[in-house]
Order: C-alpha cells, then sequence, then structure tokens
C-alpha cells in the first residue's frame, strides 16, 4: 500500500492493530501479528502497535521487543502513515480508525465498503 503510494517502508510510521493470536483474547502464541511487525521493522519502519488484550509485549521465543500498547485517538490514529489490521478485536472503534487514518491494510475483512484510504488484503 505505501508503495502504490510512492511511499518507501522504510521511515514510514506503521501500527499494528492487534497482535494477539485472535480476536478478544490474550494468546499470542503464533500471533501473525509479531511476524508482521517484526518483517516491517527489519524493513525499516518505524512500528508501534496497539492490542486491548495486551497491554505490553511479553517476551516471546523468536521476538524480544520492549513495547507497550498504543492509546488510540484521533490525534494518535493520524500520526501514522499506516494502520495494519491484524487482529479484529471487538473493542476497536472501527469507524474511528477509518476516519483518521491515512491508510488501512485490512487483513480480516472487517470493511464492507470501499474507501480511499482502505487496502484489502
Amino acid at each position: 500500500g505505501l508503495n502504490e503510494r510512492a511511499q518507501s517502508i522504510r521511515g514510514s510510521r506503521v501500527l499494528i492493530l492487534g497482535v494477539a493470536y485472535k480476536k478478544n483474547v490474550q494468546d499470542m502464541r503464533e500471533s501473525p501479528g509479531m511476524r508482521i511487525l517484526d518483517l516491517l521493522h527489519q524493513q525499516g519502519a518505524q512500528v508501534d502497535y496497539t492490542d486491548p488484550m495486551v497491554p505490553k509485549l511479553p517476551r516471546l521465543r523468536d521476538y524480544r521487543y520492549e513495547m507497550c500498547s498504543v492509546e488510540l485517538n484521533p490525534e494518535t490514529i493520524a500520526r501514522y502513515d499506516a494502520l495494519v489490521l491484524v487482529t479484529n478485536h471487538d473493542a476497536f472503534d472501527y469507524a474511528l480508525l477509518l476516519q483518521h487514518a491515512r491508510m488501512i491494510v485490512d487483513t480480516r475483512g472487517v470493511y464492507r465498503e470501499p474507501a480511499e484510504n482502505l487496502i484489502r488484503a
């Protein structure tokens, strides 16, 4: 999505929405969110995450990130070049995200209607 907008991943600010394995649980084992976070970080993105079920990243066998969940509000959302929806928790305000995000990559099919700032993955 960033490349389509002539923006490099390197140096971009990306927010991962959900690092838990599945919605509404705290379990992070085999979480695709951590793999995506790690890949983006390796490509030079400035990556943060938000997850109401995981306030602080624990030390995992394959990942050692010292990070805390970012609070979602209009100002915070607007600071990121892209949001990647990985875990579709019920606690996320999807209308707020769509209204204030520059770009959302929806990997869960949450958004049904097309929008200029939405990419379905």
